[in-house]
């Protein structure tokens, strides 16, 4: 199985915005719930948002309203539009099939460092 490629992170002030994209397998994006993670240094990484085959979204309460996850199914891509970034969601983030994850069987790309100035 390939790994996912993200990119798109970057160092930005607090208020400002980026967007994320995460390139992937087939194998991966069909018809899988895919999500993005996140992690810092000495935490677990963490599921902040989730975008199911159909567009259906969830999101963890600290970026909602904040973070938009979307997929493009044709081309195997996913994103996540950050606005109004906080020096809070500053870390490594990830994007992999959900249900992988919690099997226990999903292979990690290096990820994408989003840092945020106060």
């Amino acid at each position: 199985q390939v790994q996912p490629v993200e990119s798109g992170g970057g160092l930005v002030q607090a208020g400002g915005s980026l967007r994320l994209s995460c390139a992937a397998s087939g194998t991966i994006f069909s018809n899988n719930v895919l999500g993005w993670y996140r992690q810092t240094p000495g935490k677990q990484r963490e599921l902040v948002a989730s975008i199911a085959y159909s567009g259906t979204t969830n999101y963890v309460d600290s970026v909602k309203g904040r973070f938009a996850i979307s997929r493009n199914n044709a081309q195997n891509t996913l994103y996540l539009q950050m606005n109004s970034l906080r020096p809070e969601d500053t870390a490594v983030y990830y994007c992999n099939a959900v249900l992988a994850v919690r099997r226990g069987d999903a292979y990690w790309g290096q990820g994408t460092q989003v840092t945020v100035s106060s």
